[in-house]
């Protein structure tokens, strides 16, 4: 049996378009998913990561390549055949049926014992804590529980691999986060492959052990939450994972790992760590996360300080988000509040001059795409 749950080999997916031309909504994806790994797909809407995931499932083939579950190529293998289960957004739930009866739909269609069905829907539904509601209808549930319930149905069957399609899409912002612990706290439990599909970063960086960014049918970048959001390997992960500051600029030289970019807004040269075999002469972008630029009534280094006026701070509880002109070009600096204080001058002031640093540590020289 091979070492990945889940392998997609130079996979392409192409669709027609209305006009009568193609568009690959996939485009030429190579993945291997870990046997027992929660995977996020992340992306904004139309970057390729449902139909990948539908291709997993089976619900669509590729156009070129090839798609293996433990090794084995799943071909034209329909979707009942593959040793999957996926749970959908929309939820799915049968609303004429119980609980109970939702969950134990697909055992029953593959005739399994009265017994052993009754005691993997238990087991199913004492795993995502929804025992004793096993007699209710759907509309009984809170948006929370029915999606407990799907999950339990796609459990149940105990697929080598569980797809999710953005199935916390519909519930609330509180609801929403208490159920992405539960959810990854299940997968720990149950020792499962999850291949997640989200457009929201935060959900992808709680969750995931690896995240695959994508953009326009292609994979930009695969590695682990702090991979993806401390290193990333191009502007457009920096730019799509949290917030960054970018500055176009031109490498002046290299020593080690860290350059030193000629930044023409700025009339300057910025140090940082140099990225991807980044050489002298070559075009870059310089990017620095908002929280690791620090703000303060002096410079603290020699170099990367910059002296600017704050145009507006915005107070938002535990951070304040300031807005920087350095002689016309804007930088945005989060700051954490650490002192409970009513008293004005603690807190950053629209119209006063502030010393900003780039921390070369902190400072990412990427690749001008």
């Amino acid at each position: 049996m091979s070492e990945f749950a889940v392998e997609m080999r130079d996979v392409v997916k192409e669709f027609q378009t209305p006009e009568g031309g193609h568009i690959n909504a996939v485009d030429r994806v190579s993945l291997q998913i870990n046997d027992g790994e929660f995977f996020s797909l992340l992306g904004s809407s139309g970057c390729g990561k449902t139909t990948s995931l539908r291709m997993i499932a089976g619900f669509e083939w590729p156009t070129q390549g090839e798609i293996l579950i433990h090794g084995h190529p799943m071909g034209h293998i329909p979707p009942f055949q593959r040793p999957v289960n996926t749970v959908f957004q929309s939820y799915a739930l049968f609303q004429h049926m119980t609980v109970a009866q939702n969950v134990a739909f697909g055992l029953e269609m593959e005739k399994a014992a009265k017994d052993e069905i009754e005691h993997r829907v238990h087991h199913a539904l004492e795993m995502v804590q929804l025992t004793g509601m096993d007699r209710r209808k759907p509309k009984q549930l809170s948006g929370g529980q029915q999606q407990r319930v799907a999950l339990a149905r796609a459990l149940v069957k105990v697929p080598d691999v569980l797809l999710l399609d953005e199935p916390l899409g519909a519930l609330d912002l509180k609801l929403r986060k208490e159920m992405q612990l539960e959810l990854k706290a299940l997968q720990q439990k149950v020792g499962i492959t999850f291949i997640y599909v989200t457009h929201d970063q935060e959900e992808a960086l709680t969750m995931s052990d690896r995240i695959a960014v994508m953009s326009k049918g292609k994979v930009m970048q695969v590695g682990t939450p702090v991979e993806i959001y401390e290193r990333p390997n191009c502007r457009f992960v920096a730019d799509f994972i949290g917030e960054s500051n970018f500055f176009a600029g031109v490498v002046k030289s290299v020593d080690h790992e860290f350059a030193s970019v000629y930044v023409p807004i700025l009339n300057s040269e910025i140090r940082g760590m140099a990225l991807d075999g980044i050489v002298a002469g070559e075009n870059v972008i310089v990017s620095v996360r908002p929280e690791k630029v620090r703000a303060s009534e002096q410079a603290a280094l020699n170099e990367n300080s910059f002296q600017g006026r704050i145009t507006k701070s915005v107070y938002i509880g535990s951070e304040s988000h300031v807005i920087v002109d350095i002689n016309g070009t804007i930088l945005k600096v989060w700051e954490q509040n650490k002192i409970s204080t009513l008293e004005p001058g603690a807190y950053h002031l629209p119209g006063s001059e502030v010393w900003l640093t780039l921390f070369p540590e902190n400072t990412l020289i990427l690749r001008d795409e």
